[in-house]
């Protein structure tokens, strides 16, 4: 009868998620490091992805302690890839990746532990919505608990910027933190001693990783909670208080929304504009029943009165907050310089938009004229605006602000903002919930360009079903399954179905 085999020790597997310059091959790379300073044997293979934001990679790692391996028959063999189920450690440097990890059964409540940081960077799929695609946080974090059987997470890349480093470091000290590999803490430390580059920083980022993971309130993904009232902004400072004060004569629930209303309209155009957004506003306090109205009136009004066109990209774009910012995003040190270059594209439209309406008009309205621009600006250009050349041509086009009351987009949009209003304030008395859906569907009115025109030109088909939509006993309900279609696709397609389909009942 032969001997039965030994029982052999199976190897600790970790799976890394991080993108592209957050440094996960350095962390991948810290990780082997530290198996083999320890008399262990370390495989590592990475995946490169695509299409995702800079691009996700996973980093594949296995260790093995040599004092298994008895002789050459027991060397282990260690896998090139993750398998669903049988990962040990889980590590994301974002909340989404720790969600696509669980998509592709990386993490498993029977043994993983998943260390993540709960910051967002935010995927495509969620930027290219037409609404608000963003994925729920609190529900990602949440799945994120249910699915490991162990989760350390909290914001490491706030951590990484306060302490000057990039966030692999401050998982490499969430790892130690977390207690999950057979090593102290010490040589985690000596791992990093061992690369050479950026010590100091890469040490302080490590030690702030490690006492967050090891502090009790690191298990879990931070819950939602009272957060510190924030500072008045630059343009609230620059407004009189009586302007701000008047947000008190709405109903409690709107009052925050026209706050914020009266500081993007000041900013957008002065206090005149500020005033006119308030003067909008009044008809409609009478007609409120509960703050949802005016709540979404004055939503959609400070957004349709701060439409975006040439003049406003042109002065967000030369504003010293934002050379600070980017400044401050790539950390630039005494004596570097920075180049800063902006990709533009404006069309013969809304290059004529921004000019006086009569101009504008003869422009669009002139053939040789429209294709001699359309082929100008065909191309588009790059300016950077770091350089004194293109920060002077922004500056040019910023110049025309004062001149935009008398523009032809300027013009436009005041009458349509009206007549929605007119149709918003016309409705609440008999219709309140399909009033405040048509207030809601002026959301679909947005960006430039073909993405302006397209949310316009749905907007126009929702208002046109008004009339029906009013004889309906679920009006609001129905107006609001055709605005969702309306977001759901650049196409039109899930518009005109449901369009289609309205004889049929909406579902509860």
């Amino acid at each position: 009868m032969n001997a039965p085999f030994p029982q052999r020790q199976r190897p600790i597997s970790i799976a890394i998620l991080a993108m592209g310059g957050e440094g996960g091959g350095v962390l991948a790379d810290w990780i082997i490091d530290l198996a083999e300073n320890n008399h262990y044997v370390a495989q590592l293979t990475s995946v490169p992805g695509v299409a995702q934001r800079t691009g996700a990679t996973i980093y594949y790692l296995e260790i093995y302690p040599r004092a298994g391996i008895s002789d050459a028959a027991h060397e282990p063999v260690l896998a090139l890839m993750p398998v669903p189920g049988d990962v040990d450690i889980v590590v994301a440097s974002e909340l989404m990746e720790a969600g696509r990890a669980i998509q592709r059964g990386l993490i498993t409540p029977d043994r993983t532990t998943l260390i993540a940081s709960t910051n967002r960077v935010f995927a495509m799929t969620e930027k290219i919505a037409l609404a608000d695609g963003r994925v729920d946080t609190d529900k990602l974090a949440e799945a994120c608990r249910g699915a490991a059987k162990t989760m350390h997470a909290f914001d490491m890349a706030a951590i990484a910027e306060a302490t000057g480093s990039v966030i692999s470091a401050v998982l490499f000290g969430a790892i130690a933190g977390a207690g999950v590999l057979p090593f102290p803490r010490q040589a985690f430390e000596a791992a990093i001693k061992r690369g050479g580059v950026g010590i100091a920083a890469s040490l302080a980022a490590f030690t702030a990783g490690f006492e967050a993971t090891t502090a009790p309130a690191a298990v879990a993904a931070p819950a939602a909670g009272a957060e510190a009232a924030p500072a008045p902004s630059r343009a609230a400072r620059a407004i009189p208080a009586a302007l701000l004060q008047a947000a008190e004569k709405f109903p409690p629930a709107a009052r925050a929304i026209v706050r914020a209303g009266i500081e993007r309209t000041a900013d957008y155009q002065g206090l005149a504009y500020a005033q006119l957004y308030l003067d909008r506003l009044a008809p409609l306090a009478a007609l409120d029943r509960d703050g949802r109205l005016i709540g979404e009136t004055a939503r959609q009004l400070a957004l349709g009165m701060a439409y975006e066109d040439t003049i406003r990209v042109a002065e967000l774009k030369i504003r010293p907050a934002r050379f600070a910012r980017v400044r401050s995003e790539v950390r630039i040190a005494d004596g570097q310089i920075l180049e800063i270059a902006e990709f533009m594209h404006p069309r013969t439209q809304e290059i004529a938009d921004m000019l006086p309406a009569s101009l504008g008009r003869f422009i669009l309205g002139t053939a040789w004229l429209r294709g001699l621009i359309d082929r100008m600006t065909r191309k588009g250009r790059v300016v950077k605006t770091s350089a004194l050349s293109g920060f002077l041509l922004l500056y040019l086009v910023a110049a025309f602000k004062p001149l935009r009351p008398r523009s032809l987009r300027y013009g436009l949009e005041q009458r349509q903002l009206e007549d929605w209003l007119a149709t918003v304030q016309r409705l609440a008395p008999t219709h309140y919930d399909l009033a405040i859906e048509v207030a809601a569907a002026r959301n679909l009115v947005k960006g430039y360009g073909d993405t302006h025109e397209r949310g316009r030109a749905r907007f126009a088909t929702l208002i046109g079903l008004l009339p029906a939509l009013g004889a309906l006993p679920d009006g609001a309900a129905r107006l609001a399954a055709l605005r969702k279609a309306a977001n759901a696709d650049d196409t039109g397609a899930a518009l005109d179905a449901a369009i289609a389909q309205m004889k049929e009942p909406v579902p509860a």
